[in-house]
């Protein structure tokens, strides 16, 4: 192993604690919750054709809201991806001539086309009639909480709060900050609902945003919650008024969360969700690992090795795009799914800016397989996740680094 590697892993231990910690504390949550519902092999049958009486639906909606502290869930294969799910949730509760605020700038890309401001706007929220404002952020970093207050009063029905970055260089919100911003947002309009994306977040931290005062949450089964084995889906969680409404969107009005087959998903399902917590620390030790490397090797690493976790989220800004490319080249040669491949930038629907992408796994887009991806401008930035196990991340990093000819 590179000499880089076994003194950045050495650096690092102290940090490590702290994530086996958390590991432990969500791993117990989740295994309390399994026994509350008393899961058994029953409720990893599966019904077929409407999805009517499905023991087993039912019972992983109670679960996932138990594990996140709060009154409803809905969780179903059927959403296509994390951006699905959070489309669901603010089309449920979102209301002709209402106004939503998005609390972090301008959201990631797809969630531009679901808002409408670019994409086919007849089909998105404000082509539905949705006022949409954005309280943008400082120095593009850090939450504006004065023009928060100033903002929220009662003509904001709904603000919505994205905890990961995105393909920004902005910080991630831990559970500390998206509590402030729930506090000012329900001190000046109680009735304004509290959205968090939650994707990439999940596990990573002791609470959960539905404990701090979120309204609703949503995010991807082929991320955090899913452990590695899901193969498609997402969930939405919180007060059961927001979740019903949401999932009347995913459906039909009458239908909610009623029907809709699990086509044998329910047991990797359940399964993930108990494995999640191990898988999650596995991938925050390798981003903490990549961050101490690649900040001693002189690059923009955020965030650093010290800072307490958020996200999966590992950002590398290389400056120009040899580099990036080298280390989304090194990654895939070192995947266990087309290793083979060399990738290219190439357009992505969703996207103006063409996409470099890498990562062999075994789930099509999983991000919690170890995985990385970037679009092709300044500050040409690799926005490294996930890692079914530390060791992979570890051997991964070697091979960025002969790459990059260290």
């Amino acid at each position: 192993m590179h000499e880089i590697i076994e003194k950045a892993e050495a650096k690092v231990q102290e940090y490590f604690k702290r994530v086996d910690k958390i590991k432990e504390f969500n791993q117990e949550k989740v295994l309390n919750a399994f026994q509350k519902y008393k899961i058994g092999l029953e409720h990893f049958s599966t019904v077929s054709g409407y999805g009517h009486d499905d023991m087993g639906r039912e019972a992983l909606d109670n679960v996932f809201a138990e594990v996140f502290k709060t009154e409803a869930a809905v969780v179903r294969n059927h959403f296509v991806s994390g951006t699905h799910a959070i489309a669901c949730a603010l089309f449920g509760n979102l209301r002709y001539g209402e106004k939503l605020i998005s609390v972090v700038g301008t959201p990631y890309d797809t969630m531009e086309e679901v808002i409408g401001t670019r994409g086919n706007r007849r089909a998105s929220l404000m082509g539905h009639g949705i006022l949409y404002e954005e309280i943008p952020l400082l120095n593009n970093q850090d939450v504006d909480f004065d023009k928060l207050e100033q903002k929220i009063d009662t003509s904001v029905n709904m603000v919505t709060i994205q905890r990961s970055r995105g393909y920004s260089t902005r910080k991630s919100l831990n559970i500390e900050t998206t509590k402030k911003i729930i506090d000012i947002v329900k001190s000046k309009n109680p009735d304004c609902i509290c959205f968090v994306d939650n994707c990439y977040c999940e596990f990573v931290e002791e609470k959960e945003p539905l404990e701090i005062g979120a309204d609703i949450v949503a995010g991807s089964l082929i991320k955090n919650p899913g452990g590695g084995i899901v193969e498609t889906g997402g969930y939405i969680a919180g007060k059961e008024e927001f979740v019903a409404q949401a999932a009347m969107r995913l459906t039909a009005p009458g239908i909610g969360a009623e029907g809709g087959a699990m086509l044998n998903q329910s047991r990797l399902i359940f399964q993930g969700l108990f494995m999640a917590p191990s898988i999650v620390s596995e991938a925050v030790k390798g981003s903490i690992l990549a961050s101490q490397v690649f900040e001693d090797i002189g690059f923009i690493s955020t965030p650093k090795p010290s800072e307490p976790r958020t996200d999966l989220i590992q950002t590398i800004e290389f400056g120009k795009p040899e580099p990036l490319l080298a280390f989304c080249k090194a990654l895939q040669h070192n995947s266990p799914v087309e290793s083979y491949l060399t990738p290219i930038p190439d357009g992505v629907p969703g996207y103006d800016d063409k996409l470099i992408m890498a990562g062999g796994s075994f789930i099509e887009g999983s991000t919690i397989e170890l995985s990385a991806d970037g679009p092709m401008r300044q500050p040409y930035a690799a926005y490294m996740q996930g890692g079914l196990n530390y060791a992979h991340v570890k051997i991964a990093l070697n091979g960025v680094l002969k790459e990059l000819g260290m």
